[in-house]
């Protein structure tokens, strides 16, 4: 399976393509895409679009990975985050490409085991996992990061993942539990 990670920004998109191949994860190819500084946002926009469209059409990923938003103080880059994301959405569907989407503390925990793990503690476990003789960007290996987690998740059946469901479920009451 063939998956292509995406780590959304209007300054730096990360992107990487990761195969899995039985056990076995490979990176295919990553990087950045960051449009010239002076452009308004619908150019950087475009441009991250089409490089991205790029990138699909050159790896041909069965599914491409977005990060889903999070929230910032400023409300004025939270907007902005969420035009890049529907640039990349938009994207990955006009080239008829499944989209899967995760929060970043989702993609930590399946990539560190840590919801709350830094940018360099991913970038190291990135690396690690997929056998890289360099530590990517920390944009790129976000997006590997996303395509990893992808790919750990889709190995798991359907009642497996159900059974995870519930288990999250679970273990969410019994801490709200705890606390009172």
């Amino acid at each position: 399976m063939l998956v292509l990670g995406l780590d959304p920004g209007s300054r730096r998109t990360g992107f990487g393509v990761v195969e899995r191949s039985g056990n076995r994860l490979r990176c295919v190819h990553h990087g950045t895409i960051a449009p010239r500084a002076k452009l308004d946002l619908p150019q950087r926009l475009h441009e991250i679009a089409a490089r991205v469209g790029d990138v699909i059409e050159q790896t041909r990923p069965e599914c491409v990975v977005v990060e889903k938003a999070f929230y910032h103080e400023s409300v004025h880059s939270t907007l902005v985050l969420g035009h890049v994301r529907g640039a990349l959405l938009v994207t990955a569907v006009a080239r008829s490409v499944a989209v899967a989407e995760y929060s970043p503390r989702e993609i930590k925990m399946s990539v560190v085991g840590n919801g709350g793990a830094t940018k360099e503690q991913v970038a190291l476990m990135v690396r690690r996992l997929l056998g890289l003789a360099e530590t990517p960007q920390s944009d790129a290996a976000d997006a590997l990061a996303a395509a990893v987690c992808h790919l750990h998740r889709a190995r798991l059946t359907a009642p497996a993942r159900a059974m995870s469901a519930a288990a999250e479920r679970l273990a969410s009451l019994m801490a709200k539990g705890a606390r009172r």
